[in-house]
């Protein structure tokens, strides 16, 4: 009966979750103009989430047949299933609501900054309380049916989630950057276009591309981590001799104190002036000092000793110092950014360069943070407290997609402006939120790939608990050898999704540059281009090319568990944590400087739009759009897929190895 109380905080959020729907969608959508456009977008964005679906539908079936041969086979099927379900949904009404979202926060810049921002916001929070809602209903209603015993059939409900999570991130990243590309490098630096201009055939891909990458995608991810997190905890907790019901029960608890958190940002994150940043801020801060007060009350009522909730306060921390310092290296206006915009004056070459030693250097404190909350964890209550030093980060879920879905909504609001040729008024809005809304997908990425970091942490002492395994010897050569691999994983992992970006933009840069040739009257406005072949192109192409990448996180574990055996898989998630987390911030946070950078510049300084450091800044955004929406935040996905199939198939390893 001890699941009833998370289910009922679960259907809490998810009840949220559809009062901020309707609430959303009661409010005005604008003109005829404006709800065309935004209809184009919604089309596009669900037919490719409907093929996608179709794709993932196979994969499911085909692990679905290979589950059912392991020992309770039939139950953890059940639990793969629910956790992949769940995941797709979150993702897919959180994307639905978004596309609609747009178009009203159009509207409501007329009105000023506070409206729009609010509006923006509100149909963000679909998607942050839609995935702690499916989250808890879905781990509550598994738990209320298994004993501490069997709770290893939870992992099953994990890989469900991280398999969508790694379609979602993989196909949606390689759709929104070859999108981005395509229509930048022809539109702006060929045809000296502005951003969104309705001649340029790729723009509704673009926007598309804004809610399958960045809406849908981001839901996903975050999503699976906080599932991920709370299977892993519930795991370490099961495998611990004499930890007791309490301390099974506590990181659920704690999730639970997440979604009154989260409940109490809403009422902040609200603004009366133009500089909407601090009220992110409070909002954060608000979920955090609710979540972390219920969590101390929490923690005396289930007997835990006080050093627990130090574990997950570190959590709680580690998420305001990982977004204060992705905030710091790629705001709109920050040192950094200034920086690659001043680098850009010399032209493409040196505004790289100085981009890509921003985001190497983007590296450094989040590490120290991550090592910090783990070590932090580990003296409060041991690897115990590594997962729920997670599950404290992980509980403000809800707060942190909310405002990352707030990005998409004002990016597409500010393109129908553009396109629907709103008054200047209303632009000068939505470019501000926009700017802001930019700068909140870069600082949750940085959350995102933090909160990877510490569940691909818990999940590998979930492993070792599970494989017997007590230490890691890197003087045996297969352990050796399996760091190695690990290490090398997320580059050949990267480099497949930066190839299918380099690909299917260089077929959309064709499509424009033809659609400008032969339709006659495009460059005048006399014309309308063939949105929806631009479409096409790339949602059939990056469907295709993300089929490689997911077999390749799924089949690397499990050859090399059946051929190295359990220490070399152990070596090989050594390798990998480390190295997937450093390069997908330095890729994330890199990229997203570079894109900002860009921005800088369109404000007027160092010439201005069409200025030559702003055709050099859109090389460099153009170089770093891949590196930040696909391969930087797909690493997310992959670090969980591994450890998550690890651990499923630990029965396995245990019995059988080929060497």
């Amino acid at each position: 009966m001890f699941y009833y109380y998370t289910l009922a905080f679960g259907i809490i959020a998810l009840i949220f979750s559809i009062v901020a729907a309707v609430l959303t969608l009661r409010k005005d959508p604008g003109s005829k103009r404006m709800q065309e456009l935004s209809e184009a977008i919604r089309s596009g964005s669900s037919a490719y989430l409907n093929r996608q679906a179709m794709t993932i539908g196979a994969f499911v079936v085909i692990l679905s047949i290979l589950f059912w041969f392991l020992h309770n086979g039939e139950q953890i099927v059940i639990a793969f299933v629910t956790g992949a379900v769940t995941a797709y949904l979150t993702a897919y009404l959180g994307m639905n609501v978004a596309v609609r979202a747009n178009v009203r926060t159009a509207k409501a810049a007329e009105k000023g900054v506070r409206h729009a921002f609010y509006t923006a916001i509100l149909g963000g929070a679909v998607t942050g309380f839609a995935a702690i809602g499916f989250g808890l209903i879905g781990l509550s209603l598994l738990l209320s049916y298994l004993s501490i015993s069997n709770v290893a059939i939870l992992i099953g409900f994990g890989f469900g989630a991280s398999l969508v999570s790694l379609f979602a991130r993989v196909g949606g990243g390689i759709y929104t950057k070859s999108a981005d590309v395509g229509a930048d490098l022809v539109g702006k630096t060929e045809l000296n276009m502005p951003e969104d201009d309705p001649r340029n055939p790729a723009v509704i891909a673009d926007n598309v591309g804004d809610n399958v990458g960045d809406c849908a995608g981001m839901a996903a991810d975050v999503y699976e981590s906080y599932v991920v997190t709370l299977v892993a905890a519930l795991l370490i907790a099961a495998g611990i001799a004499n930890a007791g019901v309490s301390a099974f029960l506590y990181p659920m608890y704690i999730a639970a104190a997440g979604v009154v958190g989260s409940l109490a940002s809403m009422l902040f994150l609200k603004t009366k002036s133009n500089n909407a940043t601090p009220a992110l801020y409070k909002g954060i801060g608000a979920a955090i000092i609710v979540s972390g007060a219920l969590d101390v009350a929490i923690t005396y009522m289930v007997h835990m000793p006080i050093s627990y909730f130090a574990a997950v306060f570190s959590g709680l921390v580690l998420a305001i110092l990982l977004f204060a310092i992705t905030d710091y290296y790629t705001g709109s206006a920050s040192k950094p950014v200034i920086k690659i915009s001043e680098a850009a004056k010399g032209g493409a070459g040196t505004g790289v360069i100085m981009g890509l030693s921003v985001g190497l250097r983007t590296t450094f404190f989040p590490v120290i943070f991550v090592v910090v909350a783990i070590l932090v964890s580990y003296v409060a209550a041991g690897v115990y407290g590594i997962g729920i030093a997670a599950v404290g980060m992980l509980s403000l879920t809800a707060t942190i997609l909310t405002i990352d879905s707030f990005g998409p909504i004002t990016d597409n609001a500010g393109g129908i402006a553009e396109m629907a040729k709103l008054p200047h008024k209303v632009r000068k809005v939505t470019d501000a939120l926009d700017a802001l809304g930019n700068t909140t997908k870069a600082t949750t990425k940085g959350f995102a790939i933090g909160g990877a970091a510490l569940s691909a942490i818990a999940l590998f002492v979930a492993f070792a608990q599970a494989v017997h395994l007590t230490t890691i010897d890197a003087l045996n050569p297969t352990v050796t050898a399996g760091i190695f691999l690990g290490a090398l994983l997320p580059f050949v992992f990267s480099s497949f999704l930066m190839e299918a970006v380099g690909k299917t933009a260089n077929l959309m840069v064709s499509e424009v540059r033809r659609q400008v040739r032969t339709i006659k009257g495009i460059l005048t406005g006399k014309a309308k281009p063939d949105y929806a072949r631009a479409v096409d192109i790339v949602t059939v192409n990056s469907l295709k090319a993300l089929v490689v990448p997911e077999v390749l996180a799924i089949a690397t574990p499990i050859i090399v568990g059946l051929v190295l055996g359990k220490e070399a898989l152990g070596g090989l998630l050594v390798g990998m944590i480390p190295t997937s987390f450093v390069v997908a911030l330095f890729m994330a946070n890199g990229g997203a400087a570079m894109d900002n950078a860009k921005k800088y510049i369109e404000t007027g300084k160092f010439g201005g739009k069409g200025s030559d450091a702003h055709k050099a800044a859109v090389v460099g955004d153009t170089v770093g759009d891949p590196l930040k929406d696909t391969a930087g935040p797909a690493l997310n996905s992959m670090i969980k897929v591994v450890s998550t199939i690890s651990i499923l198939l630990a029965p396995v390893f245990l019995t059988y190895v080929l060497l």
